[in-house]
């Protein structure tokens, strides 16, 4: 028997261990673009599934941005029949909003792949983000400012309105997935807003690249670690903010005097979004303001948070003020 090529293997493999807890008679679906990562992915998921006895389908998303963008869903989706993929399903979305060209699209791109995993009742949509892809990220967040949660970059699962989204190969290489696609004869689209320096991310990824493997190996370790520190630091902040909490929407400001920094910067945010805070328009100034009415105290006028929202120090206590 001939060896398996060790890019394949490597796609197959990880895509086992993200499917482990799937049941036989599960509903999976693969978000494919069909970029050489999410062909990779959805060929080696179907390989995967048939022998786990699991469904196995396919959703594409056509963003209308460029031209041929209909035509190109409806071969993918051709190809996806061609190799047993049920249901293929194909979403038509209108990019607009606010948040820049990348955050819109990608907001239509995941409402969609909702709409599908319910629509078909998925336990599971798989994403085809790398290793590449996730030090990409944490670069982009360095470059940015990000705290902690910027930093852990994409987590290998994540669930949004009700529906479980996997990254199973956030430890595969992009030259393993084009490598993989290169055995299975398959040729990958190259999306032009890859090299299209309108997008944040097309700008990094030279960098990326020209950085090497090992630095592309340390950065996904490094949002790995950091993932693991944030994720504990939220389990201890909950905890916190649960008795901190008093009545519906105020704190106790002895409680969080007791917090250390993290933990209480992490409660006055979660503590914000309870308020009606976007956490999209809460940035780190707007915590500083919220944390010195603890830390900071010299009676000082309340604090203003996005969306016309004023929190004080009200009777030792932090509170929504009119």
């Amino acid at each position: 028997m001939a060896a398996l090529p060790p890019a394949v293997a490597a796609v197959r493999a990880a895509v086992r261990r993200g499917l482990a807890d799937v049941s036989p008679g599960d509903m999976v679906l693969v978000a494919c673009s069909g970029g050489a990562d999410s062909l990779a992915l959805a060929v080696a998921a179907r390989f995967v599934t048939q022998r786990m006895r699991t469904h196995c389908g396919l959703v594409t998303v056509d963003h209308g941005l460029q031209t041929g963008s209909t035509e190109r869903a409806a071969r993918l989706a051709g190809w996806a029949r061609d190799h047993e993929f049920d249901p293929v399903d194909v979403r038509t979305v209108k990019v607009g909003g606010h948040g820049g060209p990348e955050a819109s699209a990608r907001n239509a791109r995941y409402a969609a792949l909702v709409a599908a995993a319910k629509a078909h009742r998925a336990v599971l949509v798989l994403l085809g983000h790398t290793r590449d892809d996730q030090a990409e990220t944490v670069l982009l967040a360095l470059t940015r400012g990000a705290g902690p949660h910027g930093l852990a970059g994409m987590p290998a699962r994540r669930e949004r309105q009700g529906v479980l989204f996997a990254r199973p190969l956030l430890d595969v290489t992009r030259a393993d997935t084009r490598a993989a696609c290169e055995v299975a004869g398959l040729s990958p689209w190259e999306d032009p807003h890859n090299t299209d320096h309108a997008y944040a991310r097309s700008r990094v990824r030279p960098l990326v690249a020209a950085l090497g493997p090992a630095v592309i190996d340390n950065l996904a370790r490094t949002a790995g670690l950091i993932a693991a520190d944030t994720a504990l630091l939220d389990e201890l902040a909950s905890d916190a903010f649960d008795k901190a909490v008093v009545g519906v929407d105020e704190l106790d400001v002895a409680q969080l005097e007791r917090l250390p920094a993290p933990v209480r910067t992490r409660v006055l945010h979660s503590w914000a979004r309870r308020l009606g805070v976007s956490g999209g328009a809460l940035s780190h100034p707007h915590v500083v303001a919220m944390d010195a009415l603890v830390t900071d105290w010299h009676g000082q006028g309340p604090a203003a948070l996005p969306g016309g929202l004023r929190v004080a120090r009200q009777g030792g206590r932090l509170r929504r003020i009119a």
